[in-house]
């Protein structure tokens, strides 16, 4: 059985596993130069600062069986914060080498950016195909409506209420390098109804040896600023939390533009089919959402396949 899944962050990724583990032949697209979506760690000269998720809880057995796995491989450890009295989890070296590490084995293409689905084929902008049996696709919904009208994919009533009752909230990342680590507790700090949503000391969490941080803007400041300058809007944004980081500590700074941050609202399943097509969607706006709901979507999308596997001929 032939599968190819559009997008290799922790859903794709996840799917892949149980499916390669089970003999089928699975192909991985993504569009970037880089696995993991979200889960993303930026190197900044030779400083390092988690820019995408910040951490993650762990509820679920499934989830429980990879994280314990990979805290005994020293690859994620857990992170105590202040302001929460469950653990979090992070990557002990930067949030990327998760994916980095579910991404061994697997057959992976970067910079492929599907730009049409044509019966069981996949066509590429740099002009490749991959023919399949079962297409996953756990890319932002928006891009999803994009590829299918580019692809004139006909919707049926359910699949159009699914797909619209997906919504994302952006979120502008900014990373900065310091002189010297800040005194934040516990090196995080979640802040309410400010410009700044959330401060994270990468040096604290013990990813970088040069000292950095990373701020998210909250939902709300994020959309009025989304395609404003970025480089000003950094500013906003430091010059708000100047109490835990002042302008003389700060090196260098960069920003980052998240259109699809945060599912503010999902799906209630962990993925669906598209009515009559061998194609799925899942992602972290599908289920409970965040990391843990990216992977039990491809967890169990895969799962499905396997339990109950249909093949249908695309128009």
């Amino acid at each position: 059985m032939k599968t190819v899944i559009i997008g290799a962050g922790i859903a794709g990724l996840s799917a892949a596993k149980v499916l390669v583990e089970k003999g089928h032949d699975v192909t991985i697209l993504d569009k970037g130069r880089g696995i993991g979506g979200r889960m993303s760690t930026r190197t900044i000269e030779n400083a390092k600062a988690d820019h995408g998720a910040q951490y993650f809880s762990v509820k679920s057995a499934e989830f429980q069986a990879l994280i314990s796995e990979l805290q005994t491989e020293e690859i994620t450890k857990e992170w105590h914060l202040t302001q929460r009295q469950n653990v979090r989890y992070i990557g002990a070296k930067g949030m990327n080498t998760i994916p980095k590490k579910m991404a061994t084995d697997l057959t992976i293409h970067l910079n492929e950016k599907v730009v049409l689905i044509a019966k069981n084929e996949i066509r590429t902008e740099s002009g490749n195909t991959y023919c399949f049996d079962n297409l996953i696709i756990t890319i932002p919904i928006p891009q999803v409506i994009d590829l299918f009208m580019a692809s004139e994919i006909s919707f049926s009533e359910k699949d159009k209420s699914v797909i619209n009752s997906v919504e994302y909230d952006p979120c502008i990342a900014v990373m900065a390098v310091l002189k010297q680590a800040t005194e934040i507790p516990s090196g995080g700090i979640i802040l309410e109804n400010q410009p700044v949503a959330l401060i994270a000391d990468n040096f604290q969490k013990g990813i970088t040896e040069i000292p950095t941080v990373t701020i998210h803007a909250s939902a709300e400041f994020s959309k009025k600023h989304l395609e404003d300058n970025l480089q000003e809007v950094a500013e906003m944004m430091l010059s708000s939390v100047n109490q835990w980081i002042i302008s003389e500590n700060i090196v260098s700074v960069q920003v980052h533009r998240w259109r699809y941050s945060l599912a503010c609202k999902r799906y209630e399943q962990p993925f669906y089919q598209i009515e009559n097509k061998n194609i799925y969607l899942g992602g972290d706006g599908f289920g409970i959402g965040n990391v843990e709901g990216a992977f039990l979507s491809g967890y169990r999308l895969a799962m499905s396949i396997l339990v109950e596997p249909k093949i249908y001929q695309l128009n």
